[in-house]
């Protein structure tokens, strides 16, 4: 478990600084071969295989990898839905048809991102999901996220609870981003799971 964010810790914003500095160091070698241990356990969590329908990501630059993950998903059967940002920072979801579904968008000067293609399904769509698979850049030993900071997946959040939907929460990190603390806000909700490229740690 990596130390960055001790007990007190650092506030959100230098805790975000310090571990986009770790990822930009990342080679793609590094990301690629992350990205296959990722989807290999993730792919063990019971959560996942019971799962008919997934939302999750495309990831982009030196987060850790999703494609195989998400083509290994929709082998078995799952449906798989992706994010499509919305104006004001929200997202609408679309059904992933493999990679030649992607388009790659670019939100303002934001880095481009690879959004599904196809027909928009809304934003409550992600309330039908069985396993919501969430983009972060820590977690801690109470399964609190740190996310980057845009507050899409706030919505989402806020979203699912109001429709009273329970999925499984689980969040894709590192090894190196499980740290000791990162600071809550009191509508912060805990994930289930954390998976990195040693295993899945797991939280009640």
């Amino acid at each position: 478990m990596s130390h960055i964010g001790g007990t007190a810790g650092p506030d959100k914003r230098t805790l975000r600084r310090e571990l986009l500095a770790e990822r930009s160091r990342l080679t793609s070698d590094d990301v690629s071969e992350a990205a296959e241990a990722l989807a290999r356990h993730a792919l063990e969590l019971p959560e996942l295989a019971r799962a008919r329908t997934v939302a999750a990501y495309v990831s982009v630059g030196a987060e850790p990898g999703t494609l195989a993950l998400l083509d290994a998903l929709r082998a078995r059967g799952v449906r798989v839905l992706l994010p499509a940002l919305l104006p004001d920072n929200d997202l609408d979801w679309g059904a992933y048809a493999g990679q030649g579904s992607l388009a790659r968008v670019r939100h303002g000067g934001r880095m481009a991102l690879s959004e599904p293609a196809g027909r928009r399904l809304g934003p409550d769509a992600v309330t039908a999901a069985d396993v919501v698979l969430l983009p972060g850049l820590a977690a801690d030993t109470r399964g609190m996220r740190l996310g980057r900071g845009g507050g899409s997946y706030d919505r989402v959040l806020a979203r699912l609870e109001r429709a009273d939907a329970h999925p499984a929460l689980v969040v894709l990190l590192y090894d190196h981003e499980v740290v000791e603390h990162v600071p809550a806000e009191p509508h912060d909700r805990p994930v289930q799971a954390v998976v990195t490229p040693s295993g899945v740690r797991r939280f009640t």
